[in-house]
């Protein structure tokens, strides 16, 4: 070799060595790499929106994200629900909203369809591997593909059970094999008249929409919306039956009416004092079981099964969105919060919270081994996984499930026949889902 090409070979490599060192702060295209320092990073301002502030959003989840995301400044705005909910209205017809905030799933899926949420399909498929999560990552989802938003929490219905009351009736506890004819032959036997007066029922009959008349119309085989959700099915007799099955218990007395729970402390207060046996809870509730009923002797398994034998159950959904008006640096610091949110990490502190439950599979898996009450959490878990379903949500559902609750109301009380109410509720949901075309 000459000394000539070897000279020139040590400047190449000499060169190479240079072109390599200076490269790995950033891409060859200017933007910054994945490895970059945080501490490069060119800072952005984050405003993130609480409603209900800590009490419903862990102090410690942002706080996590404020320390491992240093070139990020977070501006937080926290408000009572209510309060939060009227101000975010203001703010967005203002344009002055936060950049990421979160509210119930329905109304996030009305804000993609008026342009203030960010569809989140492309982030989620970059960033996230779906089959690490439950299906409820995508409650958010609408029927063209666009995901606006991710949840927060989910909270699933299950049967709870007053041990004690099957025990001393002598009535065998409910199983996950159990059918709705089941609750409703055992809600019969554990029912306890004294004369003209019913001081035990064999389950609470609520006729909200989660606990009441949607699981109801459900297990049916009915629906309030079909699949395009652009049609009402109240007019579908198996609506119908559904809807007749819940007003027959209350009607007939085997199900707590409202003017029971009324006069007897409410829903929670009735079923673990043993006045009722039965009760379709909502996982958060357990809460408050744990902390104002910690004596009463109780669990749960999963919803009934449906007609067609399988098992649906309600969940509801509250659901994070990044705002579309936001700048792009603050959507990017938006989505790296909510993969923060998404995290193991995070995932982890939200079962500990026993409020909710997380949509990645790995959080689930720690509530096996729980000990606080209900044992068999697994219910709620098994249960989303089996059949979990959202409440018909779409773009107006706000609107449409106010008219439908304002007639089942009716309905159950015995104002209005079934038959009848139905075909009112029918007409009313479908003038306000073809107004939104």
């Amino acid at each position: 070799m000459s000394k000539k090409f070897s000279a020139i070979s040590l400047m190449l490599a000499f060169m190479m060595i240079f072109s390599a060192c200076s490269s790995s702060g950033g891409s060859t295209d200017g933007e910054a790499s994945p490895d970059q320092s945080t501490d490069n990073k060119e800072k952005v301002t984050l405003k993130i929106g609480l409603p209900g502030s800590y009490e419903v959003t862990s102090k410690e989840i942002i706080d996590g994200f404020i320390t491992s995301h240093p070139h990020i400044n977070v501006e937080i705005q926290e408000a009572p629900w209510g309060d939060f909910t009227s101000k975010i209205a203001t703010q967005i017809a203002g344009n002055t909203m936060p950049d990421v905030w979160f509210q119930e799933n329905a109304t996030i899926l009305s804000y993609g369809q008026r342009g203030v949420a960010e569809d989140l399909s492309s982030y989620i498929e970059a960033d996230l591997k779906a089959d690490e999560y439950i299906d409820g990552l995508f409650s958010a989802k609408a029927p063209d593909g666009k995901v606006w938003g991710v949840p927060h929490g989910i909270n699933p219905i299950a049967l709870a059970y007053n041990q004690d009351v099957f025990e001393k009736a002598g009535v065998a506890v409910p199983t996950d094999d159990w059918t709705y004819n089941d609750l409703i032959e055992a809600s019969k036997a554990l029912t306890v008249k004294e004369g003209d007066r019913t001081s035990q029922f064999g389950f609470i009959g609520s006729f909200s929409i989660t606990n009441g008349w949607f699981p109801w119309i459900k297990q049916a085989g009915g629906s309030a919306l079909d699949d395009t959700l652009t049609k009402s099915r109240f007019d579908d007799p198996k609506t119908a039956t559904g809807l007749q099955q819940l007003y027959d218990g209350l009607d007939q007395g085997y199900f707590a009416d409202i003017d029971f729970l009324k006069a007897n402390g409410g829903e929670l207060e009735v079923f673990a004092s043993g006045k009722a046996a039965m009760y379709f809870l909502q996982y958060s509730l357990q809460v408050n079981m744990n902390e104002s009923f910690a004596d009463t002797n109780w669990d749960v398994v999963k919803i009934p099964k449906g007609v067609d034998g399988k098992r649906y159950v309600p969940m509801v959904a509250n659901t994070w969105l990044v705002s579309s008006r936001a700048k792009q640096e603050s959507k990017g610091a938006a989505w790296e919060f909510l993969k923060y949110y998404l995290s193991d990490e995070v995932q982890d502190m939200i079962v500990k919270t026993g409020s909710t439950l997380p949509v990645k599979k790995s959080a689930l898996d720690q509530l096996k081994d729980s000990t606080t009450k209900p044992l068999n959490k697994a219910a709620f878990t098994d249960g989303i996984d089996e059949g979990g379903v959202t409440l018909d949500e779409n773009a107006t559902w706000s609107e449409w499930r106010i008219l439908v609750q304002q007639v089942v109301n009716e309905i159950m009380v015995g104002n209005v026949s079934v038959e009848d109410g139905a075909k009112d509720i029918h007409t009313k949901v479908q003038e306000v889902l073809d107004s939104s075309k």
